[in-house]
């Protein structure tokens, strides 16, 4: 069925401009023979029919209810004001509901789409041999019975009112993950710490900026009866492509190449299913009127079905954008499939697939026919394969020849629409040919165009611009401490390498101190090895050390120098760095990281991958994006070092295209490394290969609202042991407690901010 069908995607362009331009003379003929209401369906799922007649049926997310489903959105609004009337068993049970309904809904659309692709058919398969107007009667007599089938399987799983759009309001909820925002202070108060830590980890993924559950989340933590697993997302099934993305380059990282090639092309399959799922839960939910898409006009009923149509297009097309954006992150990844197929090729190369690696760098060629590295890669694959034919002609893969073709012929009825009926579309891909625009449309796209590549051009200009409002050069107000490098030496911009700034008595004392407590993993969020498989890694935080000298595990002076030492770095920084306003501690992190022995032959990975402290780096077009899960609010960063006998785990700094090296440090004990945060300032670690590297990492902030809470929390157990401690001098302004509420939501970027009211959960903090 599928072959037949495909050769109908030919035929709907000129369908739809049909249907556009002579509406008014044959909408009397369709009226007679289907009347109104059918018309107006058919075309609503005009493009169901004619444009993704092969999309695959998924069994799973059944609602499994004895009953029809209900408005999930009257759930979610019920759960809501039961929360609000503290009504907290009443509350948990209508927003769970809510968040199960809306699941179930998704998973009905899901299994009748599937069960109603076959519906007209036969109608179809005689348009090939039909002409005039009676092809068109064969058309809607198709849509009809494929709306007709949709129609009866949905109305068995969904009730009459189930079926109803829901507000922007109630979208913007659930795809801010806000339902569990609630949950979690509901199940805290019901005393279901394992659920609600579940609830405050789900939300935060979606909420990176969101402090008050960052701090929750540490609180969860420690609570008796809260284990590792209830730090899972429970939203993890709709973001499988990004755990294997992810998966993917840290495979890269360590050159396995063989796992990597398999982690890329699960990520690519995974990319295409949720893809279609995305478009499927478009056709299959209600669309809005014409009138908010933009369409100049749409009195009459061959209009609105044109409209209804082109909104159906521009749904679709945006699912590129949704599944391209992480949660948590403003944009969207750019390119995000043809950057998996660049990956898994080269991938597949290294791992000795060459076959694999000729049909991926042809899929990637679809996107950009002309791209010279791809044809070089293509090139090189041939020789390497030298004269095996068959492997040389291996093609594109079928799915990815699909994808690009069916886009291609939405964005020409798109760009159709927008020629002719004023519609309204954003491109989501930066790979469309120019000539799928037409030619009034084409002038005002390359201007579009040049616009974006001048954007690029100056990024890559003001590369060494550094706007974080730090000048380096300033005094070093410590005695014994010297300046090593500089920026001239470092080649770069607010860099600094001070040296003397421990003694190796004070060095020893806390690499003794890490060896007595530093837990397995990152120390914060558990991840045994956070950047690489050859390395282990410990962590230990200030409160932390506190508490556990607190109970006589550890030596109390070895803990407040660690926590002085932080307070030292700052001061040394905010002076050499003349920050014209205060600056705070946001983080301080004792780190080691040892070579597994026995593990290092050939490696080619890092010990820590280049970044950017407080933006997202995106070496291939030299952006960083200033937007979560970032921490946008690190503003300085320095790295104080303990010892000096292991092999490598040398810190690098970088251009933004994280290749071309500029500075290298060496650690030593005693030698503290400072630098400004942002994109001026792309590093990384090289790996450790033998022995174990200790290192005092800080980041600071000069807004006093990200000062590191748990330093303030160590404070307070010291002060109510009645012993003083070092404090940051601008702290004692107006200091706030660690369990004073906060409105963390404010803070939150302006871009995700809409101007209307919304259900907000103002007791989000514990």
């Amino acid at each position: 069925m599928g072959g037949n069908l495909v050769g109908s995607v030919s035929i709907v362009p000129p369908l739809l401009q049909l249907l556009l331009r002579r509406g008014a003379l044959v909408s009397g003929t369709m009226a007679l023979r289907s009347g109104h209401f059918t018309v107006y369906v058919a075309f609503h799922l005009v493009f169901l029919a004619l444009f993704n007649p092969t999309v695959a049926t998924e069994g799973g997310g059944g609602s499994g209810a004895l009953s029809l489903l209900q408005p999930y959105d009257l759930l979610y609004y019920s759960g809501v004001r039961a929360y609000f009337g503290e009504e907290w068993g009443k509350a948990a049970e209508l927003l769970e509901k809510s968040l199960l309904t809306r699941e179930s809904l998704l998973g009905a659309r899901r299994r009748c789409h599937g069960a109603c692709v076959a519906a007209g058919g036969e109608e179809l398969r005689k348009l090939d041999s039909e002409g005039g107007s009676l092809w068109d009667l064969w058309a809607l007599d198709a849509l009809q019975k494929k709306a007709e089938c949709l129609k009866f399987c949905i109305g068995h799983s969904v009730s009459a009112v189930g079926q109803l759009p829901v507000s922007t309001d109630i979208e913007y909820e659930f795809s801010t993950r806000n339902p569990y925002n609630f949950l979690q202070v509901t199940y805290y108060k019901l005393e279901k710490v394992q659920k609600a830590a579940s609830a405050a980890h789900t939300y935060f993924v979606a909420n990176p900026s969101h402090l008050e559950m960052r701090n929750n989340i540490e609180k969860y933590r420690r609570m008796k009866g809260v284990t590792a697993e209830a730090f899972q997302d429970r939203e993890i099934e709709n973001e499988k492509h990004w755990v294997l993305y992810d998966g993917a380059l840290q495979y890269e990282a360590s050159a396995d190449w063989v796992q990597a090639a398999e982690k890329w092309k699960a990520c690519v399959n995974e990319t295409l299913r949720q893809t279609e799922e995305c478009r499927v839960q478009c056709e299959m939910a209600s669309q809005r009127l014409p009138e908010d898409r933009g369409v100049d006009s749409v009195d009459g009923v061959f209009e609105k079905a044109a409209a209804l149509s082109l909104s159906l297009l521009s749904c679709r097309q945006s699912c590129v954008t949704q599944i391209a954006t992480r949660p948590g992150r403003i944009s969207a990844q750019e390119d995000y499939l043809p950057t998996q197929l660049e990956h898994l090729h080269i991938a597949q190369f290294k791992a000795g697939d060459i076959s694999g690696a000729v049909q991926n760098v042809r899929s990637l060629l679809l996107f950009y026919p002309s791209d010279k590295d791809s044809l070089d890669n293509l090139q090189l694959y041939y020789e390497t394969l030298g004269g095996d034919t068959e492997s040389q002609d291996t093609q594109p893969a079928q799915e990815i020849v699909r994808y690009v073709s069916r886009s291609l012929q939405e964005k020409k009825l798109l760009y159709f629409g927008v020629e002719n009926l004023g519609f309204s579309f954003t491109d989501p891909d930066l790979w469309t040919p120019e000539d799928v625009v037409p030619e009034s449309l084409k002038e005002k796209w390359r201007a579009e165009k040049e616009k974006m590549n001048e954007k690029m051009k100056e990024g890559e200009q003001l590369e060494e611009v550094d706007d974080s409002g730090f000048f380096a050069g300033g005094a070093v107000p410590q005695v014994g401490v010297t300046i090593t490098m500089d920026d001239e030496i470092l080649n770069g911009t607010n860099r600094v390498v001070l040296d003397g700034v421990m003694t190796e008595e004070e060095c020893d004392t806390i690499v003794q101190l890490a060896s007595a407590a530093a837990s397995a993993g990152d120390g914060y969020q558990g991840r045994r090895s956070p950047h690489t498989p050859h390395e282990t890694f410990e962590g230990l935080t200030v409160l932390r050390a506190a508490k556990l000298a607190q109970t006589g595990l550890l030596n109390e002076t070895s803990v407040r120098l660690l926590h002085e030492l932080g307070e030292r770095a700052r001061v040394l920084l905010h002076s050499y760095f003349r920050s014209p306003s205060g600056l705070y501690i946001s983080f301080t992190h004792l780190v080691c990281r040892t070579a597994v022995t026995g593990d290092q032959e050939g490696r080619l990975d890092l010990s820590h991958p280049v970044h950017v402290d407080n933006c997202l780096l995106e070496p291939e077009t030299k952006h960083c994006w200033r937007e979560p899960p970032a921490f946008i609010h690190r503003d300085l960063s320095a790295v104080l070092y303990l010892n000096n006998n292991f092999d490598g785990g040398e810190l690098f700094f970088t251009n933004r295209d994280a290749k071309t090296v500029t500075a290298r440090v060496q650690p030593s004990c005693g030698r503290l490394v400072g630098f400004s945060s942002g994109p001026v300032n792309p590093h990384g670690v090289t790996a450790v290969t033998s022995g174990r590297r200790c290192a005092l990492a800080m980041w600071f902030t000069k807004e006093k609202f990200y000062r590191d809470m748990e330093r303030d929390e160590a404070e307070a157990l010291w002060a109510a042991d009645g012993k003083s401690v070092v404090k940051n001098e601008e702290d004692e302004e107006e200091k706030s407690s660690a369990t004073t509420s906060r409105n963390a939501r404010s803070q939150a970027s302006k871009e995700k901010s809409r101007e209307r009211g919304r259900v907000t959960g103002g007791k989000d903090e514990l």
